[in-house]
């Protein structure tokens, strides 16, 4: 006998966030290496320890300190209808893309999200007026569900993650089961990082990675590579 139950709104809000991090989500993600192939072109990343350490470096070093909480704010200028808002962290996202690559990244990404949004949910879609980033894109998809806005961080970043691992092991080259132990360490520094972005003052948010803009710029015009970024 099977026995039918209803969905609860923390249910449905889970699922959604979840469907939201899948790499299976048709926006282009697996394309990016966020400048990971440029740093393993360089030797700075060559095998599972360096690989790890880059991609934590970078949750904590870039991601808490710019799109996460960018993305906080932007899924209550949402439920809040603050068109202003939105525009001004939208803004803002383009305008800290520190290369050609990762401004087009988040644009195609941004575009990407917002046609899958309009083929499963139209009423949310038709609130865009305009092009988004990525980010903010997926703040509003993220909106439409009950799910507290540290978890739709939490499923932001573990998106992310997932995302660059596959890219670290095409890169590297890395096993998958490698893949699977760094993605482990992410996953366990991911709540942490997700608090910091929260607790995060509007004049701390920054996105200075110099490191990483070089190595992005060089990637541009990098002989032989996998990646668009």
């Amino acid at each position: 006998m099977i026995t039918t139950m209803a969905i609860t709104t923390t249910d449905a809000g889970l699922l959604k966030l979840i469907w939201l991090a899948s790499p299976a989500l048709p926006v282009g993600g697996f394309s990016y290496s966020e400048g990971l192939e440029a740093a393993v072109d360089r030797g700075l990343v060559h095998d599972e320890p360096s690989a790890g350490a880059w991609l934590a470096d970078q949750l904590h070093l870039t991601l808490s300190r710019s799109d996460l909480p960018v993305i906080g704010l932007a899924i209550a200028a949402w439920r809040e209808n603050d068109s202003a808002a939105v525009a001004r962290l939208d803004d803002w996202i383009l305008r800290t893309r520190e290369t050609a690559e990762l401004r087009q990244q988040t644009q195609q990404m941004g575009r990407s999200l917002l046609e899958w949004l309009k083929s499963v949910q139209p009423r949310e879609a038709e609130r865009a007026t305009q092009a988004l980033t990525y980010p903010i894109a997926f703040a509003l998809a993220a909106s439409a569900s009950a799910a507290p806005v540290r978890d739709c961080l939490i499923a932001f970043a573990f998106g992310w993650a997932e995302n660059m691992i596959q890219a670290a092991v095409r890169s590297v080259p890395l096993g998958q089961s490698a893949g699977q132990r760094i993605l482990a360490r992410l996953a366990a520094e991911i709540p942490a990082a997700v608090d910091s972005a929260v607790a995060l003052r509007d004049d701390e948010r920054q996105a200075y990675s110099p490191m990483l803009a070089i190595l992005s710029a060089q990637h541009e015009t990098q002989y032989s590579r996998l990646f668009r970024s």
